[in-house]
């Protein structure tokens, strides 16, 4: 006789609606998600836009500048993608990827070690509510799907542009629901009856996909987040609207006084990563992680 599912196995078929629950459960939820798939993430993640995400990360990394650090954040990093095709992509910059589950960073590890970028990409363990790094920190802050998982987003906006040097931008790349004859006809079956079917059968945790079409269709729509984002205090916004509408890339400008900083081009810089000051400080940071880290 089989043994009957434990509670976890339970809980996992049975996770809420992101509507209606608390911030803390949202994080447990989760946290506990995201332990669970990092071994097929990449794989149903491709399942889950129909590798339309491929085409989504590219397209936000050309729209990325860089001009006085020349180093980009990755909030919500997971297993690194937007951080290697922003490396692969812009042969000067450096990138620091941070994810606040650890078992997500193991195989992007693997990745950037394999693509031979382990000296220009480092991913540490942090919380995108207290970024560990010091203010005007770095030219570009991205996400890449990550945002919908945060309950806070203004928090987590607000510290993304501490973090940005004047004149930086944020770049939050995010899936939604569009209100469209594609979205109503195609792919709003296909993420709820064909996705779950395709989950049981290569992950351990089919129930997190459903969370991930839950969250998608409970994001705000685009003229809410811009509203986010303005309150988080960036200027300059921009939403381009990507495969029909099904994905966005929001764009927003950290100014000061309310005052708007005219940034050059992306130009290659002499000795990237010299510089003293807040290059300096950030680092120092990276130094002292890497001293107490596991290896990469």
């Amino acid at each position: 006789m089989m043994d009957p599912p434990s509670r976890k196995e339970t809980d996992r078929n049975n996770y809420p609606p992101v509507t209606g629950i608390s911030r803390d459960e949202h994080i447990g939820m989760v946290r506990e998600i995201f332990t669970t798939v990092p071994g097929r993430y990449d794989f149903l993640n491709h399942v889950l836009s129909l590798r339309r995400d491929v085409a989504w990360r590219r397209f936000a990394v050309r729209k990325m500048r860089f001009f006085d650090t020349f180093h980009l954040l990755d909030v919500a990093t997971g297993t690194a993608d937007l951080a290697i095709e922003a490396a692969r992509r812009h042969p000067a910059i450096r990138v620091t990827g941070i994810d606040f589950i650890p078992e997500m960073l193991a195989p992007g590890r693997e990745k950037v070690a394999r693509r031979g970028l382990a000296g220009r990409i480092r991913l540490l363990q942090a919380d995108a509510l207290g970024l560990p790094f010091p203010d005007a920190s770095f030219d570009a802050v991205g996400i890449a799907f990550g945002i919908r998982n945060i309950p806070d987003r203004l928090a987590a906006l607000r510290e993304m542009r501490r973090v940005l040097v004047p004149g930086g931008r944020v770049y939050v790349l995010e899936m939604n629901a569009p209100k469209n004859r594609l979205w109503r006809g195609f792919f709003a079956p296909y993420l709820n009856r064909v996705l779950p079917h395709i989950a049981r059968l290569f992950s351990q945790n089919p129930a997190a996909y459903l969370y991930l079409v839950d969250s998608i269709t409970h994001f705000p729509p685009p003229p809410a987040f811009l509203a986010i984002m303005e309150e988080a205090g960036f200027s300059n916004r921009e939403r381009y609207s990507l495969t029909l509408g099904i994905t966005s890339l929001y764009i927003g400008q950290r100014s000061e006084n309310g005052g708007l900083v005219k940034v050059p081009q992306t130009v290659i810089p002499a000795n990237p990563g010299s510089r003293s000051g807040t290059g300096a400080g950030i680092q120092s940071y990276l130094t002292t992680q890497d001293s107490g880290s596991s290896p990469e």
